[in-house]
C-alpha cells in the first residue's frame, strides 16, 4: 500500500461531437451546392436580361430576386452553426491532447476559440493549434516537441483551402457591395460559385482531419489501464 497519488484526469471521448461536427460540415456543404446551383442560375438570368431583355419574364426576375439573398442568409446560419460545433469538438479534442502528450502545446487553451477571430495571428494561430492536437493524439506523441513535430499534409491541405476560400468569401463580399450593374453582378454569382465550391474542399478536409484525429484518441483511450481501484482507507492498491 501507499499514499495515493494526485488523480490524473481521464481522456474523455469524441466520438459523438466528431459525428456531429462531420453531420454539420455535410449540412454546410449541401447548403454550399444549393448556392452554387442558386448562382449559376442568378448568373444565366441576367446574362439573357443582358442579352434579351423583354425574352425573360419579370416573375423569373422577382423569384430570383427573393431566392438570392434567401440562399446566403441560409447559408451564413448553416456556416454559424456549423462552426460552433466545430469548436466544442476542437475544444475537447484539445483538452484530451494535453493530456496525451508530454510536451505543452504552443497555445494556451483560450486561444482554441480565440485565435479564429483575433485579426493577424488567425491566419496561422489556429493551424498551429490543430498541427498541435495532431501530434499529441499519435502514438508517438512523446517522440519530440510539438513545435518541430513532423507537420501532417492533411492538415496543412485542409488549412490551405480555409485560407482560400475565406479570401474568396471576402472577395464575393466586396464585389456585390460594389456591383451598380449587371455585368458585375453577373460576374460576382459566378466568382461566389467558385468560392462556394471551395467551401465545399474545405469541409471535407475537415471531417477528415476530425475523424482522423478522434480516432487516433479514442484508440488511445481505450488502450490506456483502468483507474486503480482505491479502498475506504484512502490507499490505492496497485
Amino acid at each position: 500500500m501507499y499514499p495515493p497519488a494526485a488523480p490524473r484526469p481521464p481522456l474523455r471521448p469524441v466520438r459523438g461531437l466528431a459525428m456531429a461536427a462531420v453531420v454539420m460540415l455535410a449540412v454546410d456543404s449541401l447548403m454550399s451546392l444549393i448556392v452554387i446551383v442558386v448562382d449559376a442560375h442568378r448568373a444565366a438570368l441576367i446574362d439573357r436580361i443582358i442579352t434579351d431583355y423583354d425574352s425573360v419574364d419579370p416573375a423569373e426576375v422577382e423569384f430570383s430576386d427573393w431566392l438570392y439573398p434567401l440562399s446566403g442568409v441560409v447559408e451564413i446560419v448553416v456556416y454559424v452553426g456549423t462552426v460552433v460545433m466545430f469548436l466544442v469538438w476542437l475544444f475537447r479534442a484539445r483538452a484530451n491532447a494535453e493530456l496525451l502528450s508530454p510536451w505543452p502545446q504552443r497555445h494556451t487553451k483560450p486561444w482554441v476559440v480565440l485565435g479564429w477571430f483575433v485579426p493577424i495571428v488567425c491566419w496561422w494561430f489556429p493551424k498551429q493549434i490543430v498541427d498541435d492536437i495532431w501530434n499529441s493524439s499519435k502514438p508517438d506523441a512523446h517522440v519530440s516537441p510539438l513545435a518541430t513535430a513532423r507537420r501532417s499534409g492533411l492538415v496543412s491541405a485542409w488549412w490551405l483551402a480555409w485560407l482560400i476560400s475565406t479570401w474568396g468569401s471576402k472577395l464575393v463580399s466586396r464585389r456585390l457591395a460594389s456591383a451598380d450593374d449587371l455585368p458585375s453582378m453577373r460576374d460576382a454569382a459566378r466568382f461566389d460559385i467558385v468560392t462556394s465550391g471551395m467551401f465545399v474542399v474545405t469541409a471535407v478536409l475537415a471531417a477528415l482531419v476530425i475523424l482522423t484525429i478522434s480516432r487516433l484518441q479514442e484508440d488511445r483511450r481505450r488502450a490506456m489501464p483502468a483507474p486503480p481501484s482505491m479502498d475506504g482507507s484512502g490507499f490505492v492498491h496497485g
